[in-house]
């Protein structure tokens, strides 16, 4: 009886153990499991880190092809515009010289005597025509065409030449010589120029009436020619040389008003400022 007593003891002492062992055991295994899960965890997330590296590689690509090909097209069309001023610079070119050579034909054409139609045949008349019975008699004489002025003259030529009276103070030649010129060629790309020197003659020769005349043909005729600004403002100082100080504001007003941001419209404005003060031209 005593010897069952003990072993009851025992097998009683001995169960808790073997309780506990089993909870610890199931622990392990379940440790275990955690770390076999967060392993492939690790790989899942390695293998997606790998796959967006690779998807950001070929947004990359993406990205750096997308730029070099509105690089290459910015090129192209840099290239479109320099080869289209180009075009548009032989364009011009080629107007100049079509102009040119269009100014030289018509001085040809010119310069070609204009001869009269042929008569028509008048009935011999012995008494009326000395020469046909008189051997010693003078033949009648036919007049010939007169040609016009500057005939077979280049207009670059006419130019230059009568530019040249300009600066070699010869102002009357210069006058007459540009009138010439624009009687001849009207339609020249110089005839603002012209006229405008035509008025710096007769500034310089001291008449500031036909200055006048003239800077106003200039205004009149070429108002966007390059020549315009000057004229008005030259106009102005012709008409305070001649004492009408107030004609004198008003051509500088409107060389201020029609061209601005030039250096006439510049001198304009002094001017202005020295009829304000009260002060004589320099």
């Amino acid at each position: 009886m005593r010897t069952l007593i003990i072993a009851l003891v025992l097998l009683t002492a001995a169960l808790p153990a073997h309780a506990q062992n089993r909870r610890e055991m199931q622990m392990m295994a379940d440790i275990r499991m955690l770390q076999e899960q967060n392993q492939q965890l690790q790989v899942t997330l390695a293998a997606m880190a790998e796959a967006i590296r690779a998807i950001n590689g070929r947004f990359d690509e993406q990205a750096a092809a997308t730029r070099k090909g509105f690089a290459d097209q910015g090129l192209k069309i840099d290239q479109f515009g320099s080869e289209l001023r180009v075009v548009r610079e032989g364009v011009s070119e080629t107007g100049v010289r079509l102009g040119q050579l269009s100014q030289e034909i018509e001085a040809v054409r010119l310069s070609i005597p204009q001869y009269p139609p042929p008569a028509a045949p008048v009935p011999f008349d012995p008494s009326a025509n000395p020469s046909a019975t008189d051997p010693n008699a003078a033949a009648p004489v036919t007049p010939s065409m007169p040609q016009p002025a500057g005939a077979g003259v280049s207009p670059q030529r006419m130019f230059e030449t009568t530019r040249a009276d300009y600066h070699n103070g010869q102002y009357d030649l210069c006058v007459s010589g540009f009138e010439m010129y624009l009687q001849t060629f009207p339609r020249s790309e110089l005839a603002h120029e012209a006229q405008h020197l035509i008025g710096e003659c007769h500034y310089l020769d001291g008449d500031h009436q036909a200055a006048v005349a003239a800077y106003t043909q200039v205004i009149v005729n070429h108002p966007r020619s390059t020549s315009a600004p000057d004229a008005s403002y030259k106009r102005g100082l012709a008409l305070e040389q001649l004492g009408q100080a107030a004609r004198a504001r008003e051509s500088w007003e409107a060389t201020i008003k029609n061209y601005p941001n030039t250096t006439a419209a510049r001198l304009a404005k002094q001017n202005l400022d020295r009829l304000n003060k009260g002060k004589p031209p320099a």
